[in-house]
């Protein structure tokens, strides 16, 4: 009987090209996927459209069988429903375009050396906008710009500025120094290390920073209607006031249908703008 092998035929231990071959399977298992090789389970990414389309059926059929008198006619005739809905879209985009403009470049400023001690203030700033609360920011605004659009997309940039610009932070703070020391190495130069190492390393934060300011944009986009924004806000305020049921249930399932939907088209893009070598199968 060889050593090391049991006497009721046990598997003899492995040797060492065995436990290579089997390390690298293991590993297989866990790597990174590689160009072309986008895993995306589709059963997971088509519930949410499946849900809200039966969700936003099912209202849609409740609300044509619901009894309006002229007072809820009024609300929601003439195209008005389709104008909110217009409305709230454009607000949420421009909103974070604003946003985007604002918080990426000033992240990436706040981590080159020559700004980092101005992070502490511009923080400061940018928490000071989520702890004041929206209604109240939004009346001051209001005071200051007056009534419109304006005033609600300067209060939606502020409260949303925060998460972008901390992810931002963040990414680019959480890359391993040698890499970075390793591109200057080669030759490369520092906008070309921020263009080719950097941003690409922070991408997966900074896209979820995004994605959690869109799906405020979109909450916040609904208290446009008190400084005269319009938006979804027009229905569900239209609804409280008059106390018309069907009005306010259909401003309330629009408003979070779209937040659902925004939060789902986010999640995607964040999976299929993720740079290839970073992604894992989901």
């Amino acid at each position: 009987m060889t050593p090391g092998a049991s006497a009721g035929g046990a598997e003899p231990p492995r040797d060492a090209e065995t436990a290579r071959t089997v390390e690298r399977e293991e590993a297989s298992r866990t790597a990174p996927v590689g160009p072309g090789e986008r895993r995306i389970s589709w059963r997971k990414w088509t519930f949410m459209p499946a849900f809200l389309t039966a969700a936003l059926l099912a209202t849609w059929l409740w609300f044509r069988g619901a009894r309006l008198d002229s007072i809820a006619h009024q609300a929601v005739d003439h195209g008005k429903v389709w104008l909110a809905l217009r409305q709230h879209l454009e607000l949420t985009g421009v909103s974070t375009v604003f946003v985007l403009v604002i918080a990426i470049p000033l992240g990436i400023a706040l981590t080159r050396p020559r700004l980092r001690r101005a992070t502490p203030p511009a923080m400061a700033l940018a928490n000071l906008g989520q702890a004041v609360p929206a209604l109240g920011l939004l009346v001051l605004l209001v005071i200051w710009l007056g009534i419109g659009a304006r005033s609600a997309i300067v209060g939606m940039v502020v409260y949303a500025v925060l998460p972008v610009l901390a992810n931002t932070l963040a990414g680019l703070r959480g890359i391993d120094p040698t890499l970075t020391e390793a591109a200057r190495g080669i030759g490369m130069s520092s906008l070309g290390v921020l263009a080719k190492v950097e941003l690409p390393l922070a991408v997966p934060l900074i896209l979820a920073g995004v994605r959690t300011a869109l799906v405020l944009n979109v909450g916040t986009a609904t208290l446009a209607t008190f400084g005269g924004g319009g938006g979804l806000g027009d229905l569900i305020s239209a609804g409280i006031i008059t106390q018309r049921m069907p009005v306010l249930i259909l401003g309330s399932v629009l408003t979070v249908a779209l937040a659902l939907l925004v939060e789902w088209l986010a999640s995607l893009a964040e999976l299929l703008l993720r740079p290839r070598g970073l992604e894992v199968a989901t």
